[in-house]
């Protein structure tokens, strides 16, 4: 899978998000990078807009601004929301052919993310453990996939539902062309 001009990762707005949350936490960018595991100058670029961050370097980056993944990639929105298929803000997984589409972001006083996730065969997408006590939903749409807990994935069909904690290492592993499904982070 590769970005497309309408779909790709929002530079800006991730950059804008990256240097708000810092600055909220007090925290210098070699404490963020630290935190994260990432070096100093990749964390550099993308509070000025350039790079092209994965899907793993996003959640490392929320996880040490202890922040959900959808307040560092969303824009501002409007009242009333329609995301094409197709568009939307996404981010693209560095080692697997997976696509992490943001498709409402948890509104103040919510806790609770909606994503479009899409697969293909081949290596998996390995999550390391999110923020403690985030509980990941998943409706499987099309395909066939493996999600859940590293320790206990379980194989879902279209249709099929789980529910896992996402405060744990976890996979996602398209078993088909064409897997994708409707994701919900819940934050407690």
């Amino acid at each position: 899978m590769s970005p497309t001009a309408s779909g790709s990762a929002p530079l800006d707005v991730i950059a804008t998000s990256l240097r708000r949350e810092r600055a909220r936490t007090g925290l210098s960018l070699t404490e963020v990078a630290k935190r994260a595991g990432i070096a100093k100058s990749t964390l550099s670029q993308l509070e000025s807009g350039a790079g092209n961050p994965s899907v793993e370097t996003i959640w490392a980056l929320c996880v040490a601004l202890d922040v959900p993944f959808s307040r560092v990639v969303e824009p501002e929105r409007p009242r009333v929301q329609v995301i094409r298929s197709g568009n939307g803000p996404t981010v693209f997984a560095e080692h697997a052919d997976y696509a992490c589409t943001l498709l409402s972001s948890c509104p103040p006083g919510a806790r609770r993310d909606v994503y479009l996730i899409r697969a293909e065969p081949g290596k998996p997408r390995l999550s390391d453990p999110h923020m403690s006590g985030i509980v990941e939903h998943m409706i499987l749409s099309a395909g066939r996939a493996k999600v859940g807990p590293l320790d206990e994935p379980v194989e879902l069909l279209p249709g099929d539902y789980i529910c896992y904690p996402g405060d744990v290492p976890h996979i996602f592993e398209a078993l088909e062309p064409g897997t994708y499904g409707v994701e919900i982070a819940e934050y407690t």
